[in-house]
C-alpha cells in the first residue's frame, strides 16, 4: 500500500529523527490556513500538524463527539459529580471536545489527538484521520478471524487502518494499531470502492479487522452499506470498547461480530491493556440481543489471564448473560509486541480452559491457533459427531445440511448459507 516515492510528509518525518530543525519559513503547506488557529498547539503538537496536514486537507468531520459548544451540552458529559459539586462554573477559552465513539471518552483540546491517534480536533470539530486510508488489504479464510460459525469456507475481503484505541502489550498486529495515521503513506479509497473490489473478486464478506475497526466507524459503516446493495456481507472484528450509539449503528449494517474477550478481569484490562473490561461486557450483552451473529475470543496469555479461577468466570459469565450457543475460542499466544519474555501458551492450559467452558454447559468451543487439534472441528452437541473438520483455516469436510446436523439433525447455531 505504500507509495515508492517518498512524500513530503514521509521527508518532513525522516528529517525530524536525523534532528533537522523545521523553521518557520522552513516548510511550506499547501493549505497554511489549516493550522493557522491552532493558538494551544506546542512545538511538538505542530510538527505533528505538519506531518498530518496531507492527510488533513480531506480529513471527513467524525461523528460521535460533543464539545463545549454543542447546544445544550451538560457539565456530566465531560466531568465527575465530584468536579462539578467543587467547581460549578467552567470558563472554557477554546472549544474542548470530547470523543463519544468508544469508552475511552477522551477529552481532547485544540490540535490534539485522542488516545486512538486517529481523531483529532481541529478549530472545535473532530475530523477523522482514517476515513477511506486503509493501510493493509488482504484476501483471509473467513476461519482466520476467526469465525468458525459464519459461511464456514468463505473467502472475507480484509482490511484496516492504523489506530487503537487500546495498547494490549501481546497485540500481534501491533505496527498498525498502535501506529499514527501518518506513519503510512496512503492514497483515499472510497467507501464504495471497497465494495466493488470485493464484488468484482467474488469474495461475498468483507471483514473489518487486524487493528481496533472501532476507530474508523464512519468509513466501515459507509463500506457495509454499499456491500449490503451487492448481497455482500460484512463483519467486524474488534476488542468490544465502543460505545453503545456507534455499535447499535454498526449493528445495523453487518451481519456478524467477534469479539475479544481478553480477560476476564478489570485489573487484567488495566495493567495489560490500559482499558476496562465493564465496557467489553456490556458490548457483548447488547451485540446478543440484536440478529447480528456472536461470536468471542480470549487469547489465553501465560501468567496473565490463564487462572483457573479467571477461565471459570469468564466461562460462566458467557452461560449465564448469552447462553450455551455462542461459539467461543481459547486462542494460544505467542510472543510478541511487549511480551516477548512469556512463552507460548502451553496446549495443555488451552485445553483446560476448553474443558473448563465445556463443563460449564457451552456447546461450541475452540482452540486457535494450534492446527491440527481436534479443538479446531465442530462436533454436533446432541450426536457429537465431527460435523466441520479444519486444518488451520481450512475446511476439510462439512456435514452441516441447512443448519442441522447431517447425522442426526440437530439444529446447529450459526449463518450457514
Amino acid at each position: 500500500m505504500k507509495n515508492q516515492n517518498l512524500s513530503r510528509r514521509d521527508f518532513i518525518k525522516r528529517s525530524a529523527r536525523f534532528g533537522i530543525i523545521l523553521g518557520g519559513t522552513g516548510v511550506a503547506l499547501s493549505n497554511p490556513h489549516i493550522f493557522e488557529s491552532l493558538t494551544s498547539a506546542k512545538a511538538s503538537s505542530f510538527l505533528n500538524a505538519v506531518i498530518d496536514e496531507g492527510i488533513l486537507q480531506n480529513a471527513p468531520t467524525a461523528r460521535y463527539w460533543i464539545s463545549t459548544s454543542t447546544k445544550n451540552v451538560k457539565c456530566l458529559n465531560c466531568h465527575s459529580s465530584g468536579e462539578v459539586e467543587i467547581n460549578k462554573s467552567f470558563n472554557h477559552n477554546e472549544e474542548i471536545i470530547k470523543c463519544m465513539l468508544c469508552a475511552q471518552g477522551c477529552i481532547i483540546r485544540n490540535g490534539e489527538k485522542g488516545k486512538c491517534r486517529a481523531r483529532v480536533n481541529i478549530n472545535g470539530k473532530l475530523k477523522s484521520l482514517v476515513y477511506g486510508h486503509p493501510v493493509s488489504i488482504h484476501i483471509d479464510p473467513i476461519e482466520k478471524k476467526p469465525f468458525y460459525h459464519f459461511l464456514p469456507g468463505a473467502e472475507a475481503y480484509s482490511l484496516a487502518t492504523a489506530g487503537c484505541p487500546l495498547s494490549c502489550k501481546f497485540c500481534q498486529n501491533w505496527e498498525i494499531s498502535q501506529a499514527k495515521p501518518e506513519d503510512y503513506s496512503t492514497e483515499f479509497i472510497p467507501p464504495e470502492t471497497i465494495a466493488e473490489a470485493s464484488f468484482k473478486k467474488n469474495v461475498p464478506v468483507i471483514a473489518f479487522t487486524y487493528n481496533e475497526p472501532t476507530v474508523f466507524t464512519e468509513y466501515l459503516i459507509d463500506i457495509a452499506k454499499y456491500a449490503n446493495d451487492k448481497n455482500i456481507r460484512s463483519v467486524l472484528v474488534s476488542c468490544g470498547f465502543m460505545n453503545s450509539q456507534p455499535l447499535t449503528d454498526m449493528c445495523e449494517v453487518l451481519s456478524a461480530i467477534k469479539i475479544d474477550l481478553k480477560g476476564f478481569s478489570e485489573a487484567f484490562y488495566k495493567k495489560v491493556c490500559s482499558a476496562e473490561l465493564n465496557p467489553v461486557l456490556k458490548s457483548i450483552k447488547q451485540i446478543s440481543k440484536t440478529k447480528v451473529h456472536l461470536e468471542i475470543v480470549n487469547l489465553v496469555v501465560p501468567t496473565l489471564n490463564d487462572s483457573k479461577e479467571m477461565l471459570t468466570g469468564l466461562a460462566k459469565w458467557i452461560v449465564d448473560e448469552l447462553g450455551y450457543d455462542v461459539p467461543v475460542h481459547f486462542t494460544r499466544f505467542h510472543p510478541d509486541y511487549k511480551l516477548l519474555n512469556l512463552p507460548p501458551t502451553p496446549i495443555s492450559k488451552l485445553e483446560q480452559a476448553r474443558d473448563i467452558a465445556m463443563n460449564n454447559g457451552i456447546r461450541y468451543v475452540y482452540i486457535g491457533n494450534v492446527p491440527g487439534h481436534e479443538g479446531n472441528n465442530t462436533y454436533c452437541p446432541s450426536c457429537k459427531k465431527v460435523i466441520i473438520k479444519r486444518t488451520s483455516f481450512f475446511v476439510l469436510e462439512n456435514h452441516i445440511v441447512k443448519g442441522k446436523c447431517e447425522y442426526c439433525n440437530f439444529p446447529i447455531a450459526g449463518v450457514w448459507n
